[in-house]
């Protein structure tokens, strides 16, 4: 009898479990088709309105009335804006620009401006301790002659940056051609002191000699490796008589990396005494000097005529959306510094969704901005590469 039971109870058991086998495997496999469907279409409401791929240019500009005085009270209405030709609706726009800002000084050592470099380290460091803002902004110091050397990485401590400093001095004055350097690089950041590196040029971490003033390689090397990954307001700021011997890049190519880093270049000019800088000093060693910045070998213009400072400045700052200044005795490094920094504060952010065919999508965009009240000039960049 009690073996009976527990037969029939078994029965039972078995009886029940094929039941819920057979009930509850259609509900898994419905499951699992819902779940396989809702990951491979995505919800309508998960469906982006607009393409990701819709590109907005953003344009940093100062407008100043003709006696130069900075205009800083103009509306979205007040500008006219073609790219290409073609008429652009400006669809961002604000006056406040409160972006983080990211500075890069490139200090000239070379033979030619050596007299002034007392003065261009009190006048740049009294210009970053007035213009950033240690929780928001940040810059970074190069010196360049037969070399182009990254003194120090992007921070913001005014701290590192006033330290730093006390480095520029010409390449070589301090007996080592490679390695070490100043104090500010040592094994910080990407860029350590010293050896070569797998950068394109050379690379982060090593160092070029070269025959005479690399300014064209400093400015290519600034905007392609520092300036490039940025984002908010950026700008270069060169103390140079802008003479180039030596570099690898050309002036063209300079100025389009500065472009495609979206950068603007402020030329501050010496006049230089003699030319050619540390010309006289051996070149050739691939990598990077004394552990800045740099490529090896000579350059690949050797032939090319040396243009005229003053002139290879003005279109830097003309077709990055700069501006060139010149010192003189009427107008001093410091007098310089707080200009820029008026137009740093004073800019204008417009941003606009390119009106054009895919088609015309690839390569330099000419880019035209004006404002429409009558004496008013617009100081942009002139392109930009898509």
């Amino acid at each position: 009898m009690c073996l009976l039971s527990n037969h029939v109870l078994a029965m039972r058991i078995r009886a029940s479990l094929l039941f819920l086998m057979a009930v509850a495997f259609p509900l898994y496999a419905i499951q699992d088709q819902v779940t396989t469907a809702s990951s491979s279409k995505p919800a309508k409401s998960d469906v982006p309105t607009f393409s990701s791929e819709v590109k907005v240019v953003n344009l940093l500009a100062t407008v100043r009335d003709k006696h130069g005085k900075i205009v800083n009270d103009l509306s979205k209405d007040d500008f006219q804006l073609e790219e290409d030709g073609r008429q652009q609706a400006i669809k961002y726009f604000t006056r406040e620009t409160d972006l983080p800002l990211k500075l890069g000084l490139l200090v000239d050592t070379s033979g030619s401006v050596l007299s002034v470099l007392p003065e261009e380290r009190t006048a740049s460091q009294n210009f970053l301790d007035q213009v950033l803002r240690e929780d928001k902004d940040s810059a970074f110091l190069i010196h360049f002659d037969r070399q182009v050397e990254l003194l120090q990485d992007f921070t913001s401590s005014r701290a590192k940056l006033q330290s730093s400093m006390g480095d520029i001095q010409p390449s070589g004055n301090d007996g080592n051609g490679g390695g070490g350097g100043g104090q500010n690089g040592g094994g910080r950041g990407p860029y350590g002191r010293g050896g070569g590196g797998g950068g394109p040029y050379g690379g982060r971490g090593g160092h070029h000699h070269g025959g005479g003033t690399l300014l064209y390689d400093a400015i290519y090397l600034a905007s392609d490796e520092l300036m490039q990954k940025q984002t908010g307001r950026k700008a270069l700021i060169l103390l140079t008589d802008g003479e180039d011997n030596g570099s690898k890049t050309s002036l063209s190519s300079a100025i389009e990396s500065a472009q495609r880093a979206n950068t603007l270049v402020y030329g501050i000019y010496f006049k230089g005494e003699g030319s050619g800088g540390f010309g006289g000093y051996p070149g050739g060693r691939g990598g990077w000097g004394r552990g800045g910045m740099g490529r090896g070998g000579s350059s690949r213009f050797p032939q090319q005529e040396r243009e005229d400072g003053k002139k290879v400045l003005e279109r830097l700052a003309k077709e990055t959306g700069g501006r060139m200044f010149e010192v003189s005795k009427k107008q001093s490094v410091d007098q310089i510094y707080a200009e820029i920094q008026e137009e740093l504060r004073n800019q204008y952010n417009l941003g606009y969704t390119p009106d054009r065919t895919a088609s015309t999508s690839a390569g330099f965009h000419k880019v035209h901005l004006v404002a429409k009240q009558k004496d008013c000039i617009v100081q942009t960049r002139d392109g930009y590469y898509d």
